[in-house]
């Protein structure tokens, strides 16, 4: 039986283990999803079944995954070079069979930053991870207005910053939550008004629940970031 494990690094998570059928939901990275023995299934928003070794899901493309005993899932973040590739697969936006990603590692989501997203939305994504900084700064500290950082995130993320916040947020409190704070206690220091609020937007975004996944965070050791 697989131990389940979960890693958090620079612009990419990687869980190995169990799911069960998880509810419609959509992450702000894209997400590969591997069945080391036999496939992976999910269902995309038009409650079309997707089967394959390997499913790639863009960001922002709402789906739910069912119950498999030992799936590999990667999430990667959109400023990494790997996801420069994985815009140019075909599929476009949708849900599609990825039967060659089936042996990808970490080590090759992980090499480098994107080389086509614009410098200045990589600089705004990582200010937009503080939730100290406002939005209308962290355009005037890149060089743009509001309205055209905004334009530009949607043309090359495909989704709004205050998505990606939500992301950045959800990030750090499992970070808080591996190393060891409480519920309530990560929820606050990731920039979540309450334990109920973190609760929301990670079943909205990930289709679990902060309870759900606390058991396999906390049997992972502290890793560098």
């Amino acid at each position: 039986m697989t131990v389940p494990s979960f890693e958090i690094g620079a612009g990419y998570a990687v869980y190995r283990g169990p799911v069960t059928d998880s509810g419609v939901h959509r992450h702000a990275a894209f997400q590969i999803a591997i069945a080391p023995r036999g496939e992976v299934a999910m269902v995309d928003a038009a409650a079309v079944r997707h089967q394959s070794v390997a499913l790639l899901v863009p960001p922002m493309v709402r789906h739910r995954i069912l119950a498999a005993a030992d799936l590999l899932t990667f999430f990667v973040e959109p400023h990494r070079a790997f996801a420069d590739r994985l815009r140019e697969r075909p599929g476009g936006n949708a849900l599609t069979a990825a039967p060659d990603l089936a042996d990808l590692s970490v080590d090759e989501i992980t090499r480098e930053p994107s080389t086509e997203v614009d410098p200045r939305l990589v600089r705004a994504l990582t200010m937009v991870a503080d939730r100290s900084v406002p939005m209308p700064d962290v355009a005037a500290a890149v060089g743009l207005s509001p309205q055209r950082l905004r334009a530009l995130a949607q043309r090359q993320l495909g989704m709004p910053l205050t998505r990606w916040r939500i992301w950045a947020r959800l990030r750090r409190a499992a970070e808080e939550l591996r190393d060891g704070c409480s519920l309530a206690e990560a929820a606050v220091t990731a920039g979540f008004a309450d334990q109920a609020h973190l609760t929301r937007q990670m079943r909205e975004m990930m289709g679990v629940t902060p309870a759900a996944v606390l058991p396999v965070l906390r049997g992972q050791s502290r890793r560098a970031v």
